[in-house]
């Protein structure tokens, strides 16, 4: 196929690369031309969803983007940037990769998280932790299990190889994930903000360099791979799945590391979505610059590789760096010392279009604010329309489900549900203790907290959403999603700063999916500008569903929330443990008749059609100041959210690491499954010592925040209204071990 500059690229082609006809006319209106088939494909993946989020950039433009600790904002740079104090800033970002994981799980895992750490080493910062959140189907069939297995392995193999700790996740199950699951990754890294490398590219007549890994085929067209549908003829995509190398990896982070202690940066991205095409433009648009790019000057892997293959591979491990002009011996002694390829491509030019050549023949000739999110790329406000579930969902009435009996025989099945039972399974293929940061592995919190050496503060990190919550509402579901994240990083200790988001959904073109999009945005929007968290950006995620049986179905509107915070003075790191046998439980908040959307009402009734769980934002936002404050003047010894599975599964959390156990009453008020297995927000349970029972129950009630006394610390009976519910060794083994034996059975 000719890529010369002359010959024009038809209709055709362009719809068979994912373009639409209308946006054809648009790009000649803006070439003053027809385009040549390089520039059209060129065109296909900056105008995907993926890279310029045109179906959902006016929802995301009404998120909060200022808060008190912001340094780098969402948008202006690969990650956002908050302020640590002391100089130390927090580069994090977390994105998704999930149509690569259906298809290939291993690699395409494995890629999501060696792409998130580049976005985090290429702003100068160091990755210290990670954490995903991964959404797979029913995990009876064949099918998850293999996808479980494969993204677990991969994760796991390129987390370990690059050394990076995995200090926490979640792991969510549901028939609506079967045919496309979600891998979304989290990454965040320490920096010296005084060292900030920019991802725009400045000064004419400066190189433009690629450095890393040579340049293959693997990843072409990823990203408008991501932009459609996941169909049974989605293997023919294959080629679509990059391939990773952590080991190579490792040595850019390291080379990136020495570089970035030099004066010879000017700008540096990776490249991750729409490889080379996307970092020449990108960083062009940013630095209101141009470039002339000699693509025959690419290392790569195979020979005769046309210029669309090379413009859009998405090969792993390269970046595109722009050096000040008389330092490239700088650049190439430090590459050369780690092994890797470090080749002059090309030169900034000052009238804003990027050039494209191939063996002296210009083969593109594009302007690059034409392609980026917020320049030319095409903007649309789709159609939304409330689905008829909806209004269903809030017919349930808690009076419709008969109170059971069985408890104890429900409390130990929800331990062995698979949303509810330990991670462990999981995690076990994950090094958490890789480098020397990580404070919980034997001190177990709500947040992953890592360590910041020589200062007297830590770093507390989560990510959370529960999908089915979201589903049945998704305003109050993500508001949800926010808070809880929020909650896990205050009963560690942490002051909640900034927040990333990665936002999984279906078709952007079904008025219902889209209409979930839109709901997700202003119930996170509403709850991050009540806890000052801001969003530093993200990643967007549309064409998630599955075609079964000629029927789109898609995916629980997903919108997961990676939220970072400071813990101020780390010996203030609070556990979620039961310390002594004798100490009083408290749960704080409102204890309320409901059970909607819980994992009781869901799997054990198989109640589906239900409204999100109790949620009240202002009780929401008190309880977690009155938290704040008994951990700060040390009145209780333990705190944990009550979330999925309820009260009766938080205590028995609390109780698993020492052996202990728990003798408590419930609440007359409120019907004995609604109190100990719904998922009313806003509880947290704490433990308190009889010495500082007083000074406690004084704050309290100085706090304007409901708590009640459940009862006491056992030394390993659980006990509810004086029944025998077993021994915390019997329910150890369940939540332990039930899905292990679900994913090996």
């Amino acid at each position: 196929m000719s890529t010369s500059i002359k010959q024009e690229a038809t209709l055709e082609q362009a719809v068979e690369l994912g373009l639409r006809a209308d946006e054809f006319e648009m790009i000649k209106g803006i070439l003053g031309r027809t385009p040549n088939f390089t520039e059209t494909a060129v065109y296909s993946v900056m105008w995907s969803e993926h890279c310029s989020y045109k179906n959902s950039i006016h929802w995301l433009k009404q998120l909060p983007k200022d808060g008190p600790h912001m340094l780098v904002k969402a948008g202006e740079e690969n990650a956002g940037l908050v302020d640590l104090g002391g100089g130390i800033g927090c580069v994090f970002k977390i994105e998704s990769h999930n149509h690569p994981s259906a298809l290939e799980p291993y690699q395409g895992a494995a890629t999501g998280v060696g792409g998130i750490n580049r976005d985090i080493f290429t702003m100068g910062a160091r990755p210290v932790a990670q954490l995903n959140s991964l959404r797979f189907g029913d995990i009876s069939e064949a099918r998850t299990k293999w996808l479980v297995k494969g993204v677990v392995k991969g994760i796991g193999d390129y987390g370990n190889a690059f050394g990076i700790p995995i200090v926490g996740g979640e792991v969510f199950f549901d028939k609506s994930y079967n045919q496309n699951p979600l891998v979304n990754a989290f990454s965040a890294g320490i920096i010296d903000t005084k060292k900030v490398i920019s991802a725009k590219a400045k000064g004419p007549g400066n190189p433009v360099y690629i450095v890393g890994s040579s340049t293959g085929k693997d990843g072409i067209a990823g990203a408008a791979f991501a932009s459609k549908d996941i169909t049974e003829e989605s293997a023919s995509d294959l080629p679509s799945v990059q391939v990773g190398d952590p080991f190579m990896e490792k040595l850019l982070l390291e080379a990136t590391m020495e570089l970035a202690n030099t004066d010879a940066i000017v700008g540096m991205q990776d490249m991750g979505a729409a490889g080379i095409t996307c970092s020449t433009c990108e960083m062009s648009a940013g630095g209101g610059v141009g470039m002339e790019i000699h693509l025959d000057r690419v290392p790569t892997r195979q020979e005769n590789m046309l210029p669309y293959e090379i413009l859009l591979s998405e090969s792993q491990e390269r970046m595109l760096v722009v050096i000040q002009k008389g330092k490239e011996d700088v650049v190439k002694r430090i590459f050369d010392k780690w092994d890797l390829h470090a080749e002059e491509i090309g030169t900034v030019t000052d009238d804003g279009r990027v050039r494209y050549y191939m063996n002296g023949e210009l083969v593109g000739d594009v302007p690059a604010e034409s392609l980026v999110l917020g320049g030319g790329a095409p903007v649309y406000q789709r159609e939304y329309s409330e689905p008829a579930y909806y209004q269903e969902y809030k017919k349930f009435t808690i009076d419709s489900v008969k109170q059971p009996e069985n408890l104890k025989e429900i409390g130990f099945f929800l331990l062995s549900q698979p949303n509810v039972a330990s991670k462990r399974w999981v995690y076990e293929q994950y090094d958490s203790m890789v480098g020397t940061k990580t404070m919980t592995t034997n001190r177990p919190t709500d947040a992953g907290i890592v360590n910041l050496k020589g200062t007297e503060k830590a770093l507390a990190m989560t990510v959370d959403c529960n999908s089915r919550y979201v589903n049945a509402d998704p305003e109050i579901g993500t508001a949800i999603a926010v808070s809880e994240a929020a909650r896990n990083i205050v009963v560690s200790g942490g002051i909640p700063s900034a927040i990333t988001n990665c936002l999984n959904f279906g078709n952007p073109y079904n008025p219902e999916s889209y209409w979930q999009f839109v709901g997700a945005i202003k119930g996170m929007s509403r709850a991050c500008l009540k806890f000052g968290t801001p969003v530093t950006g993200g990643n967007v995620s549309f064409y998630n569903q599955s075609n079964i049986g000629g029927k789109e179905i898609p995916v629980f509107p997903t919108p997961t929330i990676g939220m970072i915070g400071v813990v101020e003075d780390k010996s203030k790191i609070m556990s979620l443990d039961f310390k002594q046998k004798g100490d009083l439980i408290f749960i704080l908040g409102d204890c309320v008749n409901d059970i909607s959307s819980s994992e009781y009402l869901a799997k054990y009734h198989k109640i589906e059609a239900s409204p999100a769980p109790h949620f009240d934002l202002e009780k929401e936002f008190a309880l977690q100041e009155a938290v704040k404050g008994l951990i700060s003047t040390e009145l209780i010894n333990a705190a944990h959210d009550c979330a999925d599975g309820g009260l009766f599964v938080s205590l028995v959390e609390m109780s698993m690491p020492r052996g202990l156990g728990f003798d408590i009453v419930t609440d007359s008020e409120v019907r004995e499954d609604a109190f100990l297995f719904g998922e009313a927000q806003s509880r947290v349970v704490v433990t308190v010592s009889e010495e500082t029972e007083e000074d406690f129950i004084e704050f309290m009630m100085g706090s304007g925040v409901n708590y009640t006394l459940l009862g006491h610390v056992t030394k390993g009976k659980m006990m509810v209204d004086d029944e025998h519910f077993g021994f915390i060794t019997e329910a150890k083994d369940i939540f332990d071990n039930a899905l292990g034996k679900l994913i090996e059975g």
